[in-house]
């Protein structure tokens, strides 16, 4: 059997999309099924994917394709309509802000003006200089989770959806997880936990954990030199496999397609990090699995 066979990539980049992807839902979809995976989440910074999983579904029924939204400007941040829309149409999983959160923009354009930028910096600069309003997004106020944000909770729990901490600031993260369980939310994923932007210690982690959180490790952070493999590796033993799942993060046009990177952060943990194979495969199948429902 393939390490592969049953996972799920909860943290892919497919077209169409505003930026320039490696592949389509149509050719992600083949590969899904080609590979032995189950399914893969579309993610999009900017609309809703629900749609485009529904007809993935329809042409592929052996690809489980899942929607899900960003709660960036494009769909106006923190909105709780967009977020019922996005659940009414099937959407089974809502990212908080990833390149319009308050913390994620200040840690990208400050400091050295002449470091490389992510994509997506360049649809802010040119929209700043068309005059184009992209405001940055903050879930809280005077220390406290605004009032939409706990609108966005419930519709989550009506609906049983997942939840994505995404890009948000430490005190957000830590502040949103709380608030979700108690409006009794228990699909939780703490996004990039080492990535340089989001990186939680073990400690911060395994806070998280108590919490019923599952803490998301992407194949992208340490194959790009954001983060060393080890560090991922130590981490992910920490947490413990039953509380870790292993996403790409992939869709890049430079890089692996997904299946390929999944299969080999797999690989590498058993080849390098001394973990199992059932441990790997319950966090590519069982826990990605257990999210969705």
């Amino acid at each position: 059997m393939s390490l592969l066979t049953g996972a799920y990539d909860l943290h892919v980049h497919s077209a169409p999309d505003v930026l320039p992807r490696k592949m389509d839902d149509i050719e992600m979809a083949q590969r899904v099924i080609n590979s032995g995976m189950a399914g893969y989440a579309i993610k999009s910074h900017y609309f809703c994917t629900s749609e485009r999983a529904e007809l993935i579904r329809k042409l592929y029924p052996k690809c489980n394709a899942i929607g899900t939204i960003t709660l960036n400007s494009s769909v106006g941040g923190i909105n709780p309509a967009a977020v019922e829309m996005a659940a009414r149409s099937g959407a089974k999983l809502v990212w908080f802000p990833t390149c319009d959160a308050a913390h994620e923009r200040e840690h990208v354009f400050k400091g050295d003006p002449n470091k490389k930028l992510p994509y997506w910096a360049q649809i802010i600069i040119e929209m700043n200089e068309q005059g184009i309003n992209n405001p940055v997004i903050s879930i809280m106020e005077n220390g406290k989770l605004t009032k939409a944000t706990h609108e966005v909770l419930d519709i989550i729990a009506a609906h049983n959806m997942v939840l994505a901490t995404s890009h948000i600031s430490h005190e957000e993260a830590f502040a949103l997880v709380d608030a979700a369980v108690e409006h009794k939310i228990d699909r939780i994923i703490i996004t990039h936990a080492d990535f340089p932007t989001t990186f939680y210690t073990e400690e911060e982690q395994a806070r998280f954990i108590k919490k019923g959180a599952y803490i998301e490790h992407c194949y992208t952070t340490w194959a790009t030199g954001k983060i060393d493999f080890d560090t991922t590796a130590r981490q992910i033993r920490a947490a413990g496999a039953d509380h870790v799942i292993l996403a790409t993060d992939l869709g890049q046009k430079t890089a692996l397609y997904p299946d390929e990177g999944l299969e080999a952060f797999g690989l590498r943990l058993i080849k390098e990090a001394g973990f199992s194979e059932s441990e790997v495969q319950k966090m590519l199948c069982a826990n990605p699995a257990q999210l969705i429902g």
